[in-house]
């Protein structure tokens, strides 16, 4: 305790302006901008204390704990600082949630087209460190198909900035595209410029339930290869049975008749395998919310990534293990195991993907399995010596992501 009261004056003194405190032994900083961050960030580097930063903290149980002397809060950094509406672009400050955010790009009618987990608290920059994304992805792309540029804050208090502030930019290097996903073990990221989207001008929702996912899948892959104005597809697996939903976004007229044009692809999706399904629309938005509900219970929860081809034999194997599952048809599946079978279910899902074509598996949330969280996805020698040149004394987030980095 002595060293920890001594660390706190020492930190205290040195960097006056900040607002700092205690939590659990453990010194806590919410700078107000990027250069404080900067400078807490150098003063760590010197003293060699280790950050461990957060954001609303709905991320934090994902991947390794960070056990570190100084919990660097980024709520402070929060509002959206440019909206260049004109240019379909936006600088918004890490520590926004990411519903404030959408709500103020709303006022002209646009947004970031991503729809990430628990957007009315999660903040910006968590989502952006753990590579967060939903069923949005389909037509829209990933986090790093939307950020054009970044502000980052190094391990030695270096403020880097990467892209820039319009979409076609080709100054620089692409750090922004190294940092999403990195779960804060490179840098501070303290504000992002996103490319945005109109919002759409109408949207409608279909769901096709079935006791089997095998002629759902069929008509996922027939959604993903018409000329539909697909936004969003998910495929849900339950115990109880399937569901497939299906977004289309275009103006009203036009779904009119894709949603009649999708009822044929279903007619034909459920001749050619014999299966029956139904198909009927739905007014409830919520159905894409449908991954947070596993995180609602008790259990272990995984993200596996695999070829859209296999999501239906994916999606049963695992309710065949005692799963519940939600898979994006980009390929990107959430499921839930009840703790004391986990282990087993796990095991064998990673065989089936390796078996499939390519795909990986981590844990997202688990309370007593054994075991790495990223399962057997190795840091190899490149990711280790990114992490050596960015923050050589693994003051950031230490041995929170992969191989302990």
């Amino acid at each position: 305790m002595a060293l920890i009261q001594h660390r706190f004056d020492a930190l205290r003194t040195h960097l006056a302006t900040l607002e700092t405190g205690e939590h659990n032994g453990r010194i806590t900083v919410s700078p107000k901008n990027t250069e404080e961050v900067a400078a807490l960030t150098r003063y760590a580097s010197e003293q060699k204390l280790t950050i461990e930063i957060l954001g609303a903290g709905t991320k934090r149980e994902m991947g390794h704990a960070a056990d570190a002397d100084i919990l660097l809060y980024m709520t402070k950094l929060a509002g959206v600082v440019a909206h260049s509406w004109q240019d379909l672009t936006a600088t918004v400050s890490a520590g926004t949630p990411w519903v404030t955010m959408q709500r103020a790009l709303a006022q002209h009618h646009q947004y970031v087209a991503l729809d990430p987990l628990w957007p009315e608290t999660a903040t910006v920059g968590g989502i952006i460190a753990t590579n967060d994304s939903g069923a949005l992805r389909l037509k829209y792309g990933s986090l790093r198909d939307l950020i054009i540029g970044m502000t980052i804050v190094l391990a030695d208090g270096t403020i880097a900035k990467s892209g820039g502030k319009v979409v076609k930019n080709v100054a620089g290097y692409d750090l922004h595209k190294l940092m999403t996903g990195a779960f804060g073990t490179l840098g501070v990221i303290t504000e992002v410029n996103f490319r945005l989207h109109p919002l759409p001008a109408e949207t409608r929702i279909w769901t096709a339930t079935s006791s089997a996912a095998e002629p759902l899948g069929d008509l996922m892959m027939m959604v993903l290869d018409s000329q539909l104005s697909t936004q969003a597809m998910q495929l849900r697996a339950h115990i109880n049975g399937y569901a497939l939903d299906v977004q289309l976004a275009t103006l009203p007229e036009v779904l009119t008749l894709q949603g009649e044009r999708l009822n044929d692809l279903a007619q034909h999706a459920s001749s050619k395998t014999n299966g029956t399904f139904e198909v009927s629309q739905t007014s409830d938005p919520k159905v894409f919310t449908a991954r947070e509900d596993l995180f609602t219970e008790a259990g272990v929860v995984i993200k596996a990534t695999m070829l859209p081809s296999s999501i239906a034999l994916l999606s049963s194997e695992a309710v065949q293990l005692g799963g519940t599952a939600v898979t994006q048809a980009t390929g990107i599946m959430f499921a839930r195991f009840n703790e004391d079978t986990a282990a087993a279910a796990i095991s064998a899902l990673q065989a089936s993907i390796r078996a499939t074509g390519d795909g990986s598996l981590t844990v997202l949330r688990s309370a007593h399995t054994a075991g790495s969280p990223w399962g057997d996805i190795a840091a190899d020698p490149l990711t280790r010596e990114i992490k050596r040149q960015f923050d050589p004394h693994h003051i950031l987030n230490p041995g929170r992501f992969l191989g302990g980095i």
